[in-house]
């Protein structure tokens, strides 16, 4: 069996989901895969959530183990494998972002960014903040405790559990990486905010969810995880 590239605590995951028209997702399809829809409907996901004691081949790097991330996905499915594909990721190390870059082909980009976490007896408070062409964006998500594991066929379920990440490669063949965790616990969400520039972020065709109100939002516990590396292409 194959050892995991990279192992890591992912923790405190805001979910923020959107129904986007599915021609927005097509041209960023890798061949050979479906959109993975629900009730009818395609979807994109903003993830903030924070990397905790970060291994890469068993190796923790000093000044490399903790830090944020926020991305934003789609969904997708080879045959009967759930996964997705990232449309652009954001770290605040260059290092990381140019090893995900060289080594996964993933759309990383470093630039400054925060997270704060307030863990308080019947509730946790998130907020991660980026900066990006001189303004500030910023997400956050307050949720009550105890946290709950969601029904599997709930609408949670969906958008928190992907066993497989999917890409391609500079030959623009399809790509396969699996993620492993627990199935993870939800706290039911209180509260959130999305002040973010769209167009200026993603760029101008995602100006569509400019002011628009997530159809789903969730606060994921998070778990320690292990990305596996890729396997030979799909097609």
């Amino acid at each position: 069996m194959a050892r995991p590239f990279l192992t890591a605590c992912w923790s405190n995951l805001c979910l923020f989901s959107y129904a986007v028209p599915p021609e927005l997702l097509q041209p960023r399809l890798p061949p050979g895969l479906e959109l993975d829809t629900r009730d009818g409907h395609a979807f994109v996901s903003l993830v903030a959530f924070d990397f905790l004691r970060t291994r890469v081949r068993g190796i923790p790097w000093p000044g490399f183990r903790d830090f944020p991330e926020l991305n934003l996905r789609f969904y997708v499915r080879h045959g009967t494998e759930r996964g997705v594909v990232f449309v652009r990721e954001f770290v605040p190390q260059r290092l990381v972002a140019w090893v995900a870059r060289t080594l996964y082909n993933e759309h990383y980009l470093a630039t400054p960014m925060t997270s704060t976490i307030h863990d308080e007896a019947d509730r946790l408070v998130t907020e991660h903040r980026l900066h990006w062409h001189g303004t500030e964006q910023r997400v956050g998500v307050t949720g009550s405790k105890p946290a709950v594991v969601p029904a599997k066929h709930s609408t949670e379920h969906f958008f928190k559990e992907h066993q497989w990440g999917f890409g391609m490669d500079r030959h623009g063949r399809t790509t396969r990486y699996e993620v492993r965790h627990p199935v993870w616990s939800v706290y039911p969400v209180q509260s959130y905010h999305v002040d973010l520039d769209w167009a200026t972020v993603y760029g101008p065709e995602w100006a569509v969810l400019q002011g628009r109100e997530p159809d789903s939002v969730v606060l994921a516990a998070g778990s320690e995880i292990a990305v596996f590396p890729k396997g030979p292409p799909l097609s």
